[in-house]
């Protein structure tokens, strides 16, 4: 059995990614389709706008059949490790014949452009740039575009330098799943207005966040089974969430920790904990501390994964471990009936366990010992980050902790 597979956030699910299946299933010539997607952190460095049962639920909804959880010591890092780690879970599963993913504009060149990184003459021009005070992901278009003669703007869109990170990662560690990119239908991904039935999911949530409700206009742009779902949370005060809605807990941690302490978050580098240390002993919100230290060399996006990280607890030593095991494991947030095959089929390739019953790897006893297995610290951060980010909720009933233990994989029928 061989199945597509697509890294995503569906946040939220929109009738662009529902677009985006169909093709993926119907280029691919694959009737069934895997999903891994950011749990309740998003790579840009924010919670995601929903729970992750709820995301994964919209999912199913709308054709996909089984939807795995990235893992979120792979989630809030840069494009480079956010790809390859979508693309090593998918190529572990052994059921993928196929990886599709979305792009602003296709140049016939982006195998060559994805290989062209790694080779040294770029890296030594990336490297270049990064001292004349460029951004990671600037240096590596200015680089890519001198090099392979390409125009510099199919560099410039977020989902084209994911789409060739994407290539990148297929070509290192899963040459033999089959590429599909596919041009984005409607708007582009910062485009923030709503206007037919194809929008940007920021403008879905910007939308969102405005009117806490539902309006005539975002309806026009989700599919109606997602219309209910979100319905319903924002009635129960599950959302929308937003970066805002953790500041105090972030501020908090900024003010406890010394410059040695930030210097150990992955994105952390170049005497930038210097910058962020003072900056957090004068900011009284979040707004104002990202304005004082984003930099044309710091975007914002990347100072938002350092404040996660930092919320999360997350370490460059316990990345560099995460990043030599690979993905240990295959955790199921949501499924239908095919779905119910692919577990099976997985399961079946031996490759990695398939956790359906968190309990059954790692109890909440477990977590606070001193010795734990790799599988079990990456599996804790994903716990963690579930009890922080349900404490940016309203109501005191969905703040609690655990949630992970409690709740089982959503299966439609």
């Amino acid at each position: 059995m061989k199945a597509v597979g697509i890294v995503a956030e569906y946040n939220p699910f929109h009738n662009g990614h529902r677009w985006h299946l169909e093709q993926a299933k119907l280029q691919s010539g694959c009737s069934h389709s895997v999903v891994v997607m950011s749990g309740h952190f998003v790579q840009r460095g924010e919670p995601a706008i929903f729970d992750k049962w709820s995301r994964a639920t919209m999912a199913i909804e709308g054709g996909v059949d089984l939807v795995l959880e990235m893992p979120v010591l792979s989630v809030v890092r840069s494009a480079q490790y956010f790809a390859s780690g979508g693309v090593r879970l998918l190529n572990r599963l052994g059921i993928i014949s196929h990886m599709s993913f979305g792009m602003e504009t296709i140049d016939p060149k982006l195998s060559l452009i994805a290989s062209a990184i790694d080779k040294k003459s770029v890296k030594r021009s990336i490297s270049d740039c990064l001292k004349s005070g460029q951004s990671y992901a600037a240096a590596v278009a200015n680089s890519i575009a001198e090099t392979c003669n390409v125009d510099l703007a199919v560099l410039s869109s977020p989902n084209n330098i994911l789409a060739i990170e994407y290539m990148r990662a297929l070509q290192k560690y899963a040459p033999e799943i089959i590429p599909i990119p596919i041009v984005r239908k409607g708007h582009g991904f910062h485009d923030t207005v709503i206007d037919d039935e194809f929008a940007s999911a920021s403008a879905i949530r910007l939308a969102m966040q405005s009117n806490k409700q539902i309006n005539t206009q975002i309806r026009s742009v989700i599919p109606g089974f997602v219309y209910k779902l979100c319905q319903k949370l924002l009635q129960e005060e599950r959302g929308p969430l937003t970066l805002k809605r953790l500041e105090n807990i972030i501020l908090a941690k900024l003010r406890t920790a010394s410059p040695a302490t930030l210097a150990q978050l992955p994105d952390v580098s170049e005497g930038l904990e210097y910058k962020i240390f003072a900056s957090s002993l004068h900011a009284g919100d979040i707004e104002g501390l990202l304005l004082t230290m984003k930099s044309k060399r710091y975007p914002q996006t990347r100072l938002q994964r350092i404040l996660i990280q930092l919320l999360l607890e997350i370490t460059k030593n316990q990345i560099e471990r995460f990043n030599e095991d690979g993905p240990l494991y295959a955790r199921v947030l949501a499924f239908n009936d095919r779905g119910r095959s692919l577990i099976k089929a997985i399961q079946q390739q031996n490759r990695l366990p398939v956790i359906t019953k968190t309990s059954h790897y790692l109890t909440s006893k477990q977590r606070y010992q001193e010795y734990l297995t790799p599988l079990q610290k990456a599996l804790s951060a994903d716990i963690t980050a579930t009890d922080l980010y349900l404490l940016g909720l309203s109501s005191p009933e969905w703040r609690r902790a655990g949630r992970d233990f409690l709740q089982s994989p959503i299966y439609l029928r």
